[in-house]
């Protein structure tokens, strides 16, 4: 069995540090996190193939639990969750004009925290019409708070033909650096298999997990034949594999990936692939990002130990 080597994860934030940065202005809190822009030791990361630049294989997801508007967003905790975060090496936070306040959410953290250089920022375009995608994206910038999005991905695959040449000249001019196509279910999978082959892009952001695993029969294969990096969305399938495993205890074979919890052994299934970059679990709670944070670092399944985890969930 092939392992990557193990790290021992910061389970737990310093309670100084932790003191430090709510006490901080900005000043003090773009000082304070430009110490944790480096990934930690040991992190599980992935290239983007068209690059090499290399990506932590465990992001974040906005849908829902980033939808706060500005007057909830100092109670509601989520500074603390992209903190974390980025703490942990964090880097890829997704997010959507159709995901209400999540993008708005993102801005104005990432700036408070100083954390954008740290941050890998991911969005999309959700409309029809050339106009009105210029419009949504620029608004999207705006929201972020960002000059330049990391990558803007066609939602979806709404009106793919006419934002496609816009995105184009947006990655030229350097408005952003790279571009997508995404869809959540498996019954778009054909049409990404068609487009991603034809190289044209640089990530594909599709639904993926033991509940979901259609993904790996034929569009997996072919973003690895294309050089696409992949985004994996619903990595829980909305929380459905927990329900599945409420109140069972882990095999006592997980302690040879270095995993403690179901969402790790979820998680370490998905990013062992050889295919996946990056999975982006959402969550707005600190001790779940600390979780899923953990399921990258330490050990990953091989591909026998992958079918060996497949058959123990489907068993359940």
């Amino acid at each position: 069995m092939t392992w990557l080597t193990p790290m021992t994860p910061t389970n737990h934030p310093n309670p100084r540090r932790r003191a430090l940065l709510q006490a901080a202005g900005a000043a003090g809190l773009l000082s304070t996190m430009a110490e944790v822009r480096s990934a930690p030791a040991g992190l599980i990361t992935r290239p983007i193939p068209h690059t090499g630049e290399r990506l932590p294989a465990i992001g974040l997801g906005t849908y829902q639990v980033f939808d706060v508007s500005a007057r909830q967003l100092p109670g509601s905790g989520l500074r603390d969750v992209l903190q974390r975060f980025v703490e942990l090496g964090g880097k890829v936070v997704d997010s959507s004009p159709m995901y209400g306040h999540a993008e708005a959410a993102v801005g104005t953290l990432a700036t408070a925290l100083g954390a954008r250089n740290a941050l890998f920022l991911a969005t999309k375009v959700w409309t029809s019409g050339r106009n009105e995608g210029i419009r949504q994206m620029e608004a999207s910038a705006r929201l972020l708070q960002s000059k330049v999005i990391d990558l803007m991905q066609v939602h979806n695959l709404l009106d793919l033909k006419t934002h496609l040449p816009v995105l184009r000249d947006w990655k030229k001019s350097g408005r952003i650096r790279y571009l997508g196509i995404t869809h959540y279910h498996a019954g778009a999978h054909a049409e990404l298999e068609q487009l991603v082959r034809t190289g044209d892009f640089d990530f594909v952001q599709v639904n993926y997990s033991l509940d979901e695993p259609e993904a790996e029969a034929r569009l997996l294969p072919a973003c690895a034949d294309s050089g696409t990096a992949t985004l994996i969305n619903r990595p829980f399938s909305q929380a459905g594999l927990f329900g599945r495993v409420r109140g069972k205890p882990l095999p006592p074979w997980c302690a040879d990936l270095d995993c403690s919890s179901w969402a790790q052994f979820f998680l370490k299934w998905i990013i062992s692939h050889p295919a996946v970059t990056c999975a982006i679990p959402g969550t707005g709670r600190v001790q779940h990002i600390e979780d899923n944070m953990a399921a990258c670092t330490g050990r990953l399944p091989d591909a026998a130990m992958r079918k060996r985890m497949a058959a123990y969930f489907s068993a359940l």
